[in-house]
């Protein structure tokens, strides 16, 4: 599971060419490893989201990156935050994660959500359909991988997918841990409870996350599910320098490389766990405290300084211990 995982969401680099930003991009998975991280991810979109970006600026794709980054690291587990369900057949997903479990030599994770990204559907030609359409995706293609992962045939004639007799192989090399993304209470954490060994909380207060655990212990005992068996993590943006005078210092080379005026920085820094070691220290704690078993953090506004992603590693692993 992730005790402390790091995310990368961000490829606009103050002063970088091009060229070089996933030469960055390997340094920020080397510098998450040796910080003691134990989970690199990236996100699975690909037009930048709003409030970290605009849509034309760069995004990879994740799965090819994440396949390239098993190549640059040893020990941290490799998986996207989230999965976009919407964007890929079940089927081709569970080869996917597949092929990247034999890369790493077994540090996959599949993390995969329902999909939300409305703008990005429309745009490159991706159904997006109704919140209802795409929860019913999210549990049939569950019904599909996840017996597909642990070597099993699979049948379903569904609403949305149908597929005969379909096999995975080679087999994974490690049993692949299901996260599943979101914190909807009725429909997301439900299918946790059925499916998936982690729950990765996203969005919303932190109060919120006593709630969130509560509705999760109903629905696992309603499925007769080991409630002890799934592990919950709160993914959390922040921005951490030594000083707040430094803290400052990079959002405002970050916002000069994105164009964001006044007002963005104003919303941006509400958004943002914002400060030095101790701000974001106690931050990181208070969302612990809460009752979660583990915390991903990404630096949207200065992860490409691999020595701000130590100072993390530092600060996170005194909160998460």
């Amino acid at each position: 599971m992730t005790r402390l995982g790091y995310q990368i969401p961000n490829f606009t680099y103050p002063g970088m060419a091009p060229e070089d930003t996933f030469k960055n991009v390997i340094a920020q998975a080397k510098a998450a490893e040796t910080a003691g991280f134990d989970r690199v991810f990236v996100m699975d979109h690909f037009y930048q989201l709003p409030g970290i970006g605009a849509p034309t600026e760069p995004m990879f794709e994740c799965y090819t990156i994440l396949s390239a980054l098993a190549q640059h690291t040893e020990s941290v587990r490799l998986s996207a935050l989230v999965t976009g369900n919407t964007y890929r057949n079940p089927t081709l997903l569970a080869k996917t994660i597949t092929a990247l479990d034999h890369v790493s030599g077994g540090r996959a994770t599949l993390g995969i959500g329902a999909g939300w990204f409305e703008f990005e559907h429309d745009a490159l030609g991706y159904e997006f359909g109704t919140f209802t359409d795409r929860f019913e995706k999210l549990e049939e293609a569950l019904q599909i991988i996840v017996p597909m992962l642990n070597g099993q045939p699979v049948t379903l004639t569904g609403k949305h997918y149908q597929v005969t007799d379909a096999v995975n192989s080679p087999a994974p090399i490690s049993k692949i841990p299901i996260m599943i993304g979101g914190s909807g209470e009725k429909k997301t954490l439900r299918m946790v409870a059925q499916y998936a060994d982690e729950s990765n909380l996203s969005g919303g207060a932190i109060e919120e996350i006593p709630r969130k655990l509560e509705a999760l212990a109903e629905h696992c005992e309603r499925l007769g599910r080991d409630r002890s068996e799934i592990k919950v993590t709160k993914l959390q943006m922040a921005l951490v320098a030594p000083t707040m005078e430094e803290a400052e210092s990079d959002l405002r080379e970050v916002a000069e490389a994105k164009g964001w005026n006044d007002d963005i920085l104003e919303m941006i820094r509400t958004i943002l766990i914002y400060g030095d070691a101790d701000t974001v220290g106690e931050r990181l704690q208070a969302c612990m405290d809460m009752g979660v078993d583990g915390i991903t953090v990404n630096l949207p506004g200065n992860g490409h300084n691999p020595d701000r992603i130590a100072l993390l590693g530092e600060v996170g692993l005194a909160a998460t211990s």
